[in-house]
């Protein structure tokens, strides 16, 4: 357990049952300060798109390039999408819709599961546990699938029926495919191949899933669906509605759209592996946008340290020209900070770095 809190400060209210009761204003719980609000003419981009098939061409040149892309894309944007991934389209549709028919069910039945900060396991709708802070315009289902003792299928939604075996499966895949990009990543870093996945734990390394459900809001220039952050942990591999753009980049301090792209993932870069190497790779700021016509279901799998594990930068890309950027730390001493606080851009990082400066 990374937290002592047993229970929300205050009362949890459902964002589906606000909207679906016909509002027409957002409570001010959910407004956001000026300089927070979504921005009304925020282009539209393709971040880097790479083709994770041409990774295993028999070409070792097509090979050299696609790694470089990727390396460049860690270190320019900290964001891409992959297409010929090796998920099954059909199981990634089918999982996806399994979460929207959960999400319609009656809110008995959701409650069923409704998460305490203890875990965040669960049905939910707030991050940070500080009584008082601004809330964002979403709900969601957050559930353990690595380290196995921590997997509870019980925690698991029952309904629709297909639920436990769709989230097993795709689960499996997608850790698989973050299992391929480490070696790529370590590989691109200088460093043995299997360095990451052994500094996140080896075996014991962690994944979770997160699945995001956006209704519809009255006022979408007023509020966010999920606040900027980077993400405290490794990796993290995101499913988007592609019917609907809302994941926004910041890039070269502006904000950008992620057009998405069918079928592709989108892989950002976690604190955790801009801590391990050094800065060279960077987690960046990202928050979601909502909209007034339709709602929106993403999944996004957290590839993660094991949570006892130290982390710090590998000594490798520690030189006299790029010192040590951060501290050892544990990752669950880490990520205490985004559960108590809930999103807080790119705080806690910098924060983390300027310890050691």
């Amino acid at each position: 357990m990374i937290s002592c809190v047993q229970g929300w400060p205050e009362a949890v209210v459902r964002v589906q049952q606000l909207s679906d009761s016909g509002i027409r204003v957002i409570p001010d719980r959910y407004v956001k300060k000026p300089s927070d609000r979504p921005i009304p003419d925020a282009r539209e981009v393709n971040i880097p798109v790479i083709d994770m098939e041409r990774m295993y061409s028999g070409d070792a040149e097509i090979r050299r390039r696609t790694a470089t892309l990727i390396d460049e894309a860690c270190r320019e944007w900290g964001f891409f999408q992959v297409v010929n991934h090796g998920v099954g389209h059909e199981m990634m549709g089918r999982t996806r819709e399994a979460w929207r028919e959960f999400f319609q069910l009656p809110v008995g039945e959701k409650q069923r599961y409704a998460n305490s900060p203890t875990t965040y396991e669960g049905y939910g709708s707030r991050l940070g546990v500080e009584k008082g802070i601004s809330l964002d315009w979403s709900d969601y289902f957050f559930l353990h699938y690595l380290p196995v003792e921590l997997r509870d299928h019980n925690k698991w939604p029952t309904l629709p029926v297909s639920c436990r075996e769709l989230v097993s499966q795709y689960s499996e895949k997608v850790v698989e495919l973050c299992g391929k990009l480490m070696k790529i990543f370590a590989t691109n870093l200088g460093l043995n191949e299997d360095y990451l996945h052994e500094a996140f734990g080896g075996d014991e390394l962690g994944a979770c899933m997160r699945v995001n459900y956006y209704p519809k809001c009255p006022q979408p220039d007023l509020t966010l669906g999920l606040s900027s952050h980077s993400d405290p942990g490794g990796m993290t591999v995101l499913y988007p509605d592609e019917n609907v753009s809302g994941l926004q980049v910041r890039y070269r301090d502006s904000w950008v759209t992620v057009k998405p792209i069918p079928n592709a993932f989108i892989i950002n870069i976690g604190d955790q592996l801009q801590i391990l190497s050094n800065a060279n790779y960077k987690s960046v700021e990202h928050r979601v946008i909502v909209n007034s016509e339709k709602e929106r279901v993403s999944l996004a799998l957290f590839y993660n340290p094991k949570g006892e594990i130290v982390i710090k930068p590998a000594e490798q890309l520690v030189t006299a020209e790029q010192p040590r950027r951060y501290p050892a730390t544990t990752y669950n001493e880490y990520r205490r900070y985004i559960r108590t606080k809930g999103p807080c851009g790119k705080s806690q990082v910098e924060s983390h770095k300027s310890i050691s400066q």
